[in-house]
């Protein structure tokens, strides 16, 4: 998604104008759209003319309109956008108030007006708009003395950090000016990986290169990672996968890509880390119930005690159409965050996110056990139905 335009007040009214570029963004447009919201975009329109005869014709024009949004359709399976509502605006073909429908397109631009823009739709704009957002996967393609550090996303590959050092042959009876050379280059490559790459997005980071290289340079970085006690790099050991390059040059990426190992790695990254919190919340609701919630009413409840650590909620609780109901969530999403808390929106495409759609769409894991809301649950159930 590309952002041309944003133009909020201090009270967060406002406007963005914004290009969908993947048929993805078709996704996170369906999104932001709310009923009551202004669009503005460019659509056809059929119109009549009658000429000087009294013969009756009807032409197609493209003709820029500003709607206020009634229906909004989306086909998940064409990333299609289909919008109705009332024309808001003067224009020389349609009338103030008559019904029109505007289908959203990539690489169409659309602008989007909001009495109201709260958090959770401006972070999916960032998200949306910033690729290192949807790049869940980094590789580190090397070879002696050069390195790239680089974030993957599904439509391009993005160069973060460049390591060159130049590192003497190896000589006879005398390597320690080689050896200290590859460790001063192993210590930038490390520094670099810490610096550019975000372990809260990214779920797969390879490590390529030719010979021996890969596995030196991940001994050495576990290595001061223990002395040092980085946590960051200790706590995401897992992530990283050693696959094997032609060179240390970026276009040896595309090699590492094709790997079998790393494709069924790579499968669905994104979505990897939705079901390993489901699996987790179902886990403790199986072992320590009250440390898990789900149902508006006692995940509120648990987020009053500043209980919860992670919360799990549904991206289909903020296309509500009741203002007062959106904002409750958008104020329970706000409020976890400031408690130091993790929040996960999941995405209702995903199978993932049918399945807490199921569980009311919100379900909380807690820091500590909350034992007094358990006789709450009937009251919490007629209330959501």
């Amino acid at each position: 998604m590309k952002l041309v335009r944003k133009d909020l007040e201090k009270d967060n009214a406002g406007q963005v104008t914004l290009i969908p570029e993947e048929p993805e963004d078709m996704w996170h447009t369906y999104n932001l759209l709310q009923v009551g919201d202004s669009l503005r975009a460019s659509t056809i329109r059929k119109v009549q003319t009658e000429s000087s005869t009294g013969s009756v014709g009807s032409n197609r024009i493209r003709t820029t309109l500003t709607l206020c949004v009634e229906t909004i359709d989306f086909d998940s399976q064409a990333c299609q956008l289909r919008v109705k509502g009332t024309n808001i605006q003067e224009n020389e073909y349609v009338k103030m108030g008559a019904y029109h429908t505007i289908e959203l397109e990539p690489n169409r631009q659309f602008t989007l007006a909001k009495k109201q823009w709260d958090s959770v739709v401006l972070e999916r704009i960032e998200q949306a708009c910033d690729p290192a957002w949807s790049a869940d996967v980094a590789a580190v393609v090397m070879q002696e003395g050069l390195a790239h550090v680089c974030l993957v996303t599904p439509s391009m590959t993005l160069t973060r950090a460049k390591v060159e050092v130049n590192i003497p042959r190896k000589r006879k009876g005398n390597c320690s000016q080689h050896d200290r050379a590859l460790e001063r280059f192993y210590e930038q490559v490390v520094q670099a990986i810490q610096r550019h790459i975000n372990f809260e997005v990214v779920k797969c980071v390879l490590v390529a290169s030719p010979g021996f290289v890969r596995e030196q340079f991940c001994d050495y970085m576990f290595q001061q990672a223990v002395k040092t006690d980085n946590k960051l790099l200790l706590e995401n050991r897992s992530k990283f996968l050693q696959v094997h390059s032609s060179s240390g040059h970026k276009y040896a990426l595309k090699e590492a890509l094709c790997d079998p190992a790393v494709t069924s790695r790579l499968s669905d990254t994104k979505a990897a880390g939705e079901v390993k919190a489901l699996d987790d919340f179902y886990k403790m609701l199986q072992h320590e119930p009250d440390r898990a919630f789900y149902g508006l009413k006692h995940v509120e409840k648990a987020n009053e005690a500043m209980a919860i650590d992670t919360l799990l909620i549904s991206d289909e609780l903020f296309r509500h159409q009741d203002v007062a109901t959106r904002a409750r969530y958008v104020k329970l999403v706000d409020s976890v965050r400031e408690n130091m808390g993790t929040v996960r929106i999941f995405s209702s495409l995903h199978v993932s996110g049918e399945q807490l759609g199921q569980l009311t769409g919100v379900a909380a894991i807690l820091r500590f056990p909350v034992a007094d809301l358990s006789d709450q649950e009937d009251d919490s159930s007629s209330e959501e139905d």
